[in-house]
């Protein structure tokens, strides 16, 4: 890798680090291609992704950012899952460290904050956003629907009582 693709790659990771929402880093030594693979898949489908990155260069990377403080986590063979949505990359991370014993979480970034093991696992166990938005559309369209009910019930139940006094006459 010459000078360019080093300055290139460090431009890179330093907006993954910006833009993201969370960075969960991870040791993956002893993980086959299939498995790295099949993590990538997995959080591509979470609207995740996952970067193998060299330590020096993400350290370079987060020099005078406000997660400057996590480059401790870079060292060994480390990948970042990273996504705009705060809990989609580290929901998938949990979960993949939970079946594959060679995928080691290490921690987090999010933002300022430097996130453990223990805080990137609570982070996991949050709804994601679109999960949310659901619950919020959910909550304001309930009411409506109530409302509309309720305005609806007393004319269905004048209608239930006249036609019993209709069945009644006619039996």
């Amino acid at each position: 890798m010459d000078r360019a693709q080093k300055a290139q790659a460090v431009e890179d990771l330093k907006g993954i680090f910006a833009k993201s929402g969370v960075v969960v880093v991870s040791h993956y030594a002893g993980l086959t291609v299939a498995d790295m693979t099949a993590l990538r898949v997995r959080l591509r489908e979470a609207g995740a992704s996952l970067k193998v990155v060299k330590n020096r260069l993400a350290k370079i990377a987060l020099d005078g950012t406000p997660g400057a403080a996590g480059s401790g986590m870079f060292t060994g063979p480390v990948a970042i899952a990273y996504s705009a949505d705060s809990v989609a990359a580290t929901k998938v991370a949990v979960a993949y460290a939970k079946e594959k014993d060679k995928f080691v979480l290490l921690g987090g970034i999010m933002g300022a904050d430097i996130l453990n093991e223990n805080a990137v696992k609570a982070l996991a166990t949050l709804p994601s956003l679109d999960e949310l938005r659901g619950k919020i559309v959910g909550l304001i369209q309930a009411p409506a629907t109530k409302i509309a009910g309720v305005l609806a019930a007393p004319g269905g139940q004048l209608a239930r009582v006249i036609n019993a006094y209709a069945t009644k006459d006619a039996a």
